[in-house]
């Protein structure tokens, strides 16, 4: 799904060469039915399997954006030159990332490409969010987080994200705590790429996301197209990139590849 945040977020559907407005879907009945067809979301090919939240095996084992890395950049080889693409890594992991802290089930560090906020946030399922730090590349923006979960979680409960099972959180203040302990970790990284490559964004303030929910679910039941081709129910709320149903829970981008027919 694609979002503009708003106050709800804005979410759309691409649904052939339309999209369509969830948002005004709130309270209807909704029926989703996977056709059996998937398709590669890079080459497009027919698959009878999606990796990776939807490519074909051999563009998962080919393509530098599915590599490990790309989840672990602190283990970034593009040094070593054993980069699956090369010219992919130059354009898309040498290019300004931000670290932040982000608060969806609980207090957590993560990382993005400045590009892509205040999506990241709206996908994580963020109620709250403030970036730290502006760096050079996503391996030194790797390399930030993974010293700064020393002593905060880089994770998310998806769970109770979904359940709504989370406080407001003084975001400043857990900010100057947690950058106050990892001081040593911080400066070891700015020793070895320089003062410049690592900006301390102590002006940024907290965004605040607010999402469509009409009812959060007390229990969680996962749907999957995997086991039912045809998911049901009505809309209660959109949070992340899920589908909150009164029959269960769906991740729509787990299933990115997947032709859907959807009748509301």
């Amino acid at each position: 799904m694609t979002t503009t945040h708003a106050d709800p977020v804005k979410y759309s559907l691409p649904i052939g060469d339309a999209n369509l407005d969830i948002n005004a879907l709130l309270g209807q009945p909704l029926k989703l039915r996977h056709t059996g067809n998937i398709y590669c979301v890079h080459c497009q090919k027919k698959t009878s399997k999606s990796f990776n939240q939807g490519y074909c095996y051999p563009c998962f084992i080919r393509l530098a954006e599915c590599d490990l890395c790309i989840m672990k950049p602190e283990i970034c080889h593009y040094a070593a030159g054993t980069c699956r693409e090369p010219q992919w890594g130059e354009t898309f992991c040498f290019q300004p990332h931000i670290i932040y802290l982000a608060n969806s089930s609980g207090i957590k560090v993560g990382i993005t490409r400045k590009t892509q906020l205040p999506t990241r946030w709206i996908d994580q399922g963020a109620i709250q969010a403030l970036p730290l730090f502006e760096v050079d590349s996503r391996y030194i923006s790797g390399l930030v987080e993974v010293s700064l979960a020393n002593y905060v979680s880089d994770k998310t409960s998806w769970q109770q994200m979904l359940k709504n099972k989370v406080e407001s959180l003084d975001l400043p203040t857990l900010r100057d705590e947690l950058l106050a302990k990892s001081a040593e970790h911080l400066l070891e990284i700015k020793r070895q790429f320089g003062e410049s490559a690592m900006r301390y964004l102590h002006e940024a303030e907290s965004l605040k996301i607010n999402f469509p929910v009409l009812e959060y679910p007390a229990k969680i039941k996962s749907l999957s197209f995997d086991k039912d081709p045809s998911v049901q129910g009505v809309l209660q709320g959109i949070k992340g990139q899920y589908l909150l149903l009164d029959t269960g829970v769906i991740n729509i981008r787990k299933f990115a590849g997947y032709e859907i027919e959807l009748d509301c």
